[in-house]
């Protein structure tokens, strides 16, 4: 019987990316190299600096030293950063997150930390009524807006605080002073239409994790119709937040999209976020994971930008770098904006040398 003419044989249906495979077809061995379309080039511009800061790390740090030293389980009120995937990775080691200090046992030996966002002068007061032991994992540049407010109330003077309601930092911020002590001004409308009890007697903190653009907006506004008011003597806007918006303020502008790797509820992230739209980028995007994705709004892009915000580790930045690489031919470069080598130590008494 005559072979089968080769080209009235059946056609090989394997189908392998860029590779020569044998197929075994009517007792016959042929080879056949079939291509799979190459992946799209797309451009990865990373901001720099991203990620954690000298305060989240802190905070981590104290929450898993004070199980390493303790054991499990460790309270903590409420989330010690704003990061789904930091805390989740926190209750697996043995802390238990609580909003607040009614849900802990009256009876516990365990430590009781506080977030790094600050907390009321309230809540470390109940902790001792409650023989509580405490470490207080507050950033240090909350803790700093913290006394440049006592300072100004102590000097009589009626103080505004520039930040965004019902913030837990904000919330930190105000249980400072007695009620009324303080008030809130979230945007330069509330700037323009506040009626101060002295003109002459006035000072403003804020919020570490605002905007820099809209909180230099309500700042001039004060100043344009207070000129005595009194500020911080440094920025009370953290270098972490600065840093972070200054690198997508050169990123967003030359990439087609942008991505924020951050939690819904941080507000470094979503300040970030609302920089690069500001700035002109016409896709900016907040993410918590690589699953949160929507791929239909990356069609047809040749460049992206990603960040994160501080409380955001770099292990999610990858994760979706990796998900673009499987979609994508990546090329990667890196855009700076300055250099951190901020370190704030552990509270005393969690440092090695707390027992000398």
């Amino acid at each position: 019987m005559p072979l089968t003419a080769p080209e009235s044989r059946p056609k090989c249906l394997c189908v392998v990316p860029e590779s020569t495979v044998p197929c075994l077809q009517l007792g016959l061995i042929r080879s056949e190299t079939v291509f799979m379309p190459a992946k799209p080039p797309l451009k990865i511009v990373l901001c720099s600096p991203r990620g954690f800061c000298a305060g989240v790390v802190r905070a981590i740090d104290t929450v898993e030293r004070a199980l390493a030293i303790y054991g499990a389980p460790v309270y903590v009120r409420h989330e010690i950063v704003h990061n789904r995937y930091v805390v989740d990775s926190l209750k697996t080691k043995g802390a238990i997150f609580v909003e607040e200090l009614a849900e802990i046992p009256d009876n516990t030996n365990a430590p009781v930390v506080f977030s790094a966002h600050g907390v009321p002068k309230s809540v470390p007061a109940d902790a001792r009524a409650r023989n509580f032991f405490s470490l207080d994992a507050t950033c240090p540049l909350v803790t700093k807006v913290h006394r440049e407010a006592a300072i100004h109330f102590k000097r009589g003077r009626e103080i505004l605080l520039i930040g965004h309601s019902h913030h837990p930092e904000v919330v930190g911020t105000l249980g400072q002073l007695p009620p009324g002590a303080v008030t809130l001004i979230e945007t330069a409308e509330d700037a323009a239409t506040f009626t101060p009890k002295d003109p002459n007697n006035l000072a403003f903190v804020t919020q570490t994790t605002l905007s820099i653009d809209d909180t230099a907006e309500i700042v001039e506004m004060l100043k344009e119709r207070f000129p005595n008011i009194s500020g911080p003597h440094k920025e009370d806007i953290c270098y972490a937040t600065t840093n972070r918006q200054l690198a997508v303020k050169k990123v967003a502008p030359v990439v087609d999209a942008l991505i924020v790797v951050g939690a819904p509820n941080s507000s470094n992230s979503q300040r970030l976020r609302e920089v690069a739209e500001r700035e002109g980028c016409r896709i900016a995007i907040l993410a918590q994971r690589a699953g949160d994705l929507d791929w239909s709004r990356f069609h047809g892009i040749k460049s992206l930008g990603i960040t994160a915000g501080a409380s955001a580790p770099e292990v999610i930045v990858e994760e979706i770098m990796g998900a673009f690489a499987e979609r994508y031919e990546l090329h990667v470069e890196t855009v700076s904006a300055a250099e951190e080598n901020e370190f704030f130590p552990l509270p005393r008494s969690l440092r090695p040398d707390a027992a000398e």
